[in-house]
């Protein structure tokens, strides 16, 4: 029952940062979703540091930390749903270039920066 508090602590400090950060950012940039693709960066470097750090880390093996910060704040933090309906909006508007930009980008940095993240932490224990 423990867990199930902590994913919803840890998701709900997630979302509500992934709010104010995407806000933010887009009432700078206009029409293309900056907000989300920039916490899903953000979202998936912290992944691989964690990932890393609690399979293979002495340190910090806990199973309650990382039900917190993975499942928990990473799950609200980041926002696969929130893409998908930026990224059917900007094609519904016909900014299909945008729509195109954003899911090469989205993928692609989710995937390099979750890579990023395992690696520094490889790197620096």
């Amino acid at each position: 029952m423990i867990k199930f508090l902590l994913v919803f602590l840890g998701g709900g400090l997630g979302a509500m940062l992934r709010y104010f950060i995407s806000s933010h950012l887009a009432e700078k940039m206009g029409t293309f979703p900056i907000g989300t693709l920039t916490v899903n960066i953000i979202g998936n470097f912290l992944m691989g540091v964690l990932f890393e750090i609690f399979l293979t880390k002495e340190i910090l093996k806990s199973d309650m930390l990382n039900v917190f910060f993975t499942v928990g704040f990473l799950g609200g933090f980041t926002s696969l749903s929130a893409f998908s309906a930026e990224t059917l909006e900007l094609m519904h508007h016909g900014e299909m270039t945008y729509a195109l930009i954003n899911i090469l980008a989205t993928f692609s940095t989710a995937l390099i920066s979750c890579a990023a993240g395992w690696t520094l932490v490889q790197k620096l224990f």
